[in-house]
């Protein structure tokens, strides 16, 4: 038996769009229903960055601290790509020594509720304003320049659908997921009665999606042997 001995089968925007149709029991027909299809794709790829399933666009950035300075944009290099902040720690470097430490990160009312923000020390808390170019403030303000930078792992967008012949930025993993969701986002504007079946179809994929997108780690039991008399 034969085998292609290739891996590298992948889908353009075009692909997704004429599967999405198919399962709906249309065709591809006008210009429009390309246009109104790329619309929904953007849509949907909006979902799941809401719903945090793009964890392959997570990227690692750096801020060098300035002394006197609390707020800093999170990302210096395309403002308005950033999502969210996952996690954030310290580098202090001291005499060419670096020491890394977990920052704690404040919500809204508790980072309003704090006396006084220009406070100067080591930044060891940060909140996150998620406005369209999402900025990062420390606390306590910075004492020093060169000493401090804060390393975030930040959820970045995913990029646009300009054109037909766009591939998207996706995991192999995740090609059904997305044939699935266009497919329902599409049939509630142009087949109704096949919405509920997509959409449960849809959940299903996502659900797998997401599942085999969370963080493995190893599990160990450590039995408690506390209880009995050993000699």
């Amino acid at each position: 038996m034969a085998v292609s001995g290739s891996k590298n089968f992948e889908l353009d925007v075009a692909d997704y769009i004429e599967e999405a149709f198919e399962r709906c029991g249309l065709e591809l027909r006008t210009a429009y229903d390309l246009k109104t299809a790329r619309t929904s794709l953007n849509l949907l790829l909006a979902e799941w960055a809401n719903r945090g399933l793009n964890q392959w666009t997570i990227q690692e950035k750096t801020i060098a601290m300035v002394a006197g300075t609390t707020s800093y944009n999170v990302d210096s290099t395309n403002s308005t790509a950033a999502i969210d902040v996952l996690d954030a720690f310290m580098r202090q470097t001291v005499n060419s020594e670096n020491s890394d430490i977990q920052m704690t990160r404040l919500s809204r009312s508790d980072y309003s509720a704090v006396p006084n923000k220009s406070t100067t020390g080591t930044p060891l808390q940060f909140f996150i304003d998620k406005q369209i170019s999402p900025t990062i403030s420390v606390y306590p303000t910075p004492d020093a320049s060169s000493t401090y930078t804060v390393h975030l792992n930040v959820l970045t967008r995913m990029d646009d659908v300009d054109a037909a012949t766009n591939t998207l930025q996706l995991p192999f993993r995740f090609y059904p997921c997305l044939a699935a969701g266009l497919a329902y986002y599409i049939s509630i504007k142009k087949s109704p009665d096949r919405t509920g079946l997509l959409k449960q179809i849809y959940e299903e994929e996502f659900q797998r999606a997401l599942d085999t997108d969370e963080d493995r780690a190893s599990f160990s039991i450590t039995p408690d042997i506390s209880s009995y008399n050993i000699a």
